[in-house]
């Protein structure tokens, strides 16, 4: 399997699907999970001819279970070691919930600097800050993730059939149609990792301040985030964010839910088409 080492060594994996001279497209996936959660996305844009890539993060799915490093500038610093190992240039960066952070400082501090991004995508994103501060009163209490770690470390397997069966997709609403494939395979992918890395970044998707990642990308960036959004509330996100970024678009989604890229991804794709394509 293909596998890039970081410059602190380790190893991550990756994958590369497509003509090596289409448009490159690079995904960045949400906690718990793996680069498997874009594979919608990856399918739907190699048939209109991109060439797209993913990977996991460290410590989660394929990619090494190393005890350090797991945090938004380690998250950024594997993503760029992908980056520049494949040796993408005017590529797509696309981000959702704790890869919205990811891709944010991947762009802010290595992609733009270097000139390898055209444009990013923040769905469903952390940005710029979750946890609640004296400077950011609207943000979620302290305790809402204390929760989110102590249900993980009493068992992390329930708690990871508890997350896509309620709140992340939705699935919790009157009237939802609940999918059990969607629930299994989010299960699947969050126990194919760490503990301890998911553990910690909890930590590091709910306690960054990235109002300095925003502000330093000048790309186009298209904003993206569900109104019951139960994860990442859109108020205290996409609204945020879309004031700090220079060149920022938001569109956002009545009724639609943190994972709506895997529940609604035919609306969700069309959208992401066509802001690339702009």
């Amino acid at each position: 399997m293909p596998y890039v080492t970081t410059r602190d060594g380790v190893e991550i994996f990756y994958k590369d699907w497509g003509p090596q001279d289409a448009p490159p497209i690079m995904f960045h996936h949400g906690w718990p999970l793996s680069s498997d959660d874009w594979d919608t996305q990856m399918l739907f844009f190699l048939r209109n001819g991109y060439r797209v890539v993913a990977h996991d993060r460290r410590g989660h799915g394929r990619s090494a279970q190393v005890s350090d490093g797991h945090d938004m500038d380690h998250y950024a610093a594997d993503a760029a070691a992908v980056a520049e190992h494949l040796a993408l240039s005017g590529a797509v960066h696309i981000g959702h919930s704790t890869g919205g952070g990811e891709a944010a400082r991947y762009v802010a501090r290595f992609g733009e600097p270097q000139g390898r991004v055209a444009k990013a995508i923040l769905v469903s994103a952390v940005p710029p800050l979750m946890l609640r501060t004296e400077a950011n009163p609207e943000g979620l209490p302290r305790a809402v993730f204390d929760g989110l770690r102590q249900a993980l470390a009493d068992n992390r397997a329930q708690f990871y059939l508890d997350v896509p069966t309620g709140p992340f997709y939705g699935f919790n609403r009157a009237g939802a149609t609940v999918h059990p494939g969607v629930i299994q395979n989010w299960w699947r992918q969050g126990m194919m990792g760490s503990a301890k890395a998911h553990y910690e970044g909890i930590k590091a998707f709910s306690e960054t301040d990235q109002t300095e990642d925003l502000k330093a990308i000048g790309v186009p960036t298209l904003v993206l985030h569900g109104e019951d959004d139960q994860i990442v509330p859109y108020a205290d996100a996409a609204l945020k964010s879309i004031k700090l970024l220079a060149s920022g678009t938001l569109k956002t989604y009545p009724g639609l839910p943190h994972g709506m890229l895997t529940v609604n991804a035919d609306v969700l794709n069309a959208d992401l088409l066509a802001f690339v394509r702009s």
